[in-house]
């Protein structure tokens, strides 16, 4: 098998103690079944406290959220007690692969980093250089013929949504045309309807979908320049990437497509909002708008289920 990563992917650094949103936070840990033998044979202080937070779900163990909703060994520096007491190796798969995630084929893989993830949104946003995939590790590729259709069919897509010599409006209505999708744009308030309808994971999401509804369409504006453009461009093929594979397993192309297309638009819509606001716009911020929209649909199964069914009508 065969394994690529973007060619960005090497470069990527936890922030640890800097984040401003930890993955350690708000989330129950999953501990898969090696780990967690391997956290019942620690003795001593630290085993107990181990054996002590572990809980249970029907076969599955986790750590539960203490009373702040923080990984019980999430120290007061944000660093992770597990690690600094038996090492980086030593962590439940879960935080081992966060914030990775992987598309399979017959005999190719691929791994990809996750916008939730606060330092993988500013490294996507922020890079000038055209998307590319690279082999990390060397090996025997032998696809079916719909994985080789499929992946020519996304190359396709790879190079409409990096053609710089036309705008990113018209690279993502192209992008409709290639998928035969009906292209239709959503007003502001028509977007902050439809997201709000969707499973809540921070109330934050609320407030920022609220300025869209309530914001002035005709008066909010996103000056188009480079590095908005650039950034665009960058945030729609990590989309792409990132979720048209999966159409190979349950026929959603069009829908995983939409969801690219109205993505695109709800977030330039949310930051225009923020940069009419405050006459300006950084890195920083848009980085944090597509780090919560990541967190609000990425990492809902359920929210990801409604989206790709609305957008494949």
């Amino acid at each position: 098998m065969k394994i690529y990563v973007p060619d960005y992917y090497k470069d990527f650094r936890c922030l640890a103690g800097d984040c401003k949103h930890s993955c350690c936070i708000g989330w129950e840990i999953d501990i898969d079944e090696d780990t967690l033998d391997y956290y019942k044979s620690v003795e001593g202080e630290f085993g107990e406290r181990l054996k002590n937070n572990i809980s249970y779900n029907d076969e599955t163990a986790y750590f539960a959220m203490d009373s702040c909703g923080r990984c019980p060994f999430l120290n007061e520096k944000g660093l992770c007690d597990i690690m600094i007491n038996l090492g980086f190796d030593k962590v439940s798969q879960i935080c081992d692969d966060h914030p990775r995630f992987r598309n399979f084929y017959s005999d190719r893989e691929e791994i990809g980093l996750g916008m939730s993830c606060e330092a993988v949104a500013m490294q996507i946003l922020a890079r000038r250089e055209k998307f590319a995939l690279e082999v990390m590790e060397e090996g025997e590729e032998l696809l079916w013929p719909e994985e080789e259709e499929f992946l020519d069919f996304r190359n396709q897509v790879f190079e409409i949504l990096t053609d710089r010599a036309v705008s990113t409006a018209d690279r993502i209505e192209k992008l409709a045309e290639l998928a035969e999708i009906d292209y239709k744009i959503y007003s502001p308030a028509q977007q902050a309807e439809l997201f709000s309808s969707l499973e809540r994971l921070d109330t934050q999401w609320n407030s920022t979908l609220e300025q869209l509804k309530n914001c002035d369409a005709n008066n909010i504006s996103l000056p188009e320049n480079e590095l908005y453009e650039t950034a665009l461009e960058q945030l729609c093929v990590y989309f792409a990437f990132r979720h048209l594979t999966e159409s190979l397993d349950d026929n959603r192309l069009k829908g995983r497509i939409g969801y690219i297309v109205h993505s695109y638009h709800l977030i330039k819509n949310l930051w225009a909002v923020s940069y009419t606001q405050n006459r300006s716009l950084t890195i920083e911020e848009m980085a944090e708008i597509c780090r919560a929209y990541s967190a609000e649909t990425e990492y809902s199964p359920d929210n990801m289920e409604v989206l790709f069914e609305h957008f494949d009508k």
